[in-house]
C-alpha cells in the first residue's frame, strides 16, 4: 500500500507600506488569469525559507534575507489531486525592484491595497491574508 504524501509550498507576502506584491499566473496549467504570490514547493533538502529566498530571486529578481521573514499563517489545504501544507512568510524588507522574471508562468506583477485585493486573487491566498490580518496562524481550506 502507497502511503499518503502530503506536499508542503511556500508563500511570500512582500509588503510596502499597506501594499502587498501579487502576480497574475499566466499558462501555468494552475489559476491561470489570477493572482497570487511569489511562492513555491519546498524541494529535498532546502528549508522552507530558503526556498522563498530562491523564489523570490527566480520570480521577482529581488533578494531577500531569509533573517527578514516573519512566519504569519500555516494553512492545510484540500485540494484535487494534493493536499498542502502552505507556509505563509512576510517580508517588508528586500533588495531590487520586482520585476517579471518568469514571462512565461506570469504577465503581471504589481502592488495591491491589502484591503482591497484583485477580485481574481486566488480564493485560498485571499483567505490566508485575510487570516493573517484577524492574527489567526492557522486555518484549514476546502474541507
Amino acid at each position: 500500500m502507497e502511503r499518503f504524501k502530503l506536499h508542503a509550498a511556500v508563500f511570500l507576502i512582500l509588503q510596502k507600506g499597506k501594499k502587498v506584491l501579487l502576480q497574475r499566473r499566466f499558462q501555468t496549467g494552475h489559476q491561470d488569469g489570477n493572482y497570487g504570490l511569489i511562492s513555491g514547493h519546498l524541494e529535498r533538502d532546502e528549508p522552507a525559507t530558503q526556498t522563498l529566498v530562491r523564489e523570490a530571486k527566480e520570480e521577482a529578481g529581488i533578494i531577500v534575507n531569509s533573517k527578514h521573514l516573519k512566519l504569519k499563517h500555516v494553512m492545510h489545504k484540500r485540494g484535487d489531486p494534493a493536499e498542502y501544507i502552505n507556509i505563509f512568510y512576510l517580508s517588508n524588507t528586500w533588495e531590487g525592484k520586482p520585476k517579471i522574471m518568469e514571462e512565461d508562468k506570469c504577465d503581471d506583477l504589481s502592488w495591491f491595497p491589502v484591503n482591497k485585493l484583485p477580485k481574481n486573487t486566488i480564493s485560498y491566498i485571499k483567505k490566508a491574508i485575510e487570516n493573517i490580518k484577524k492574527e489567526i496562524f492557522y486555518s484549514e481550506f476546502g474541507w
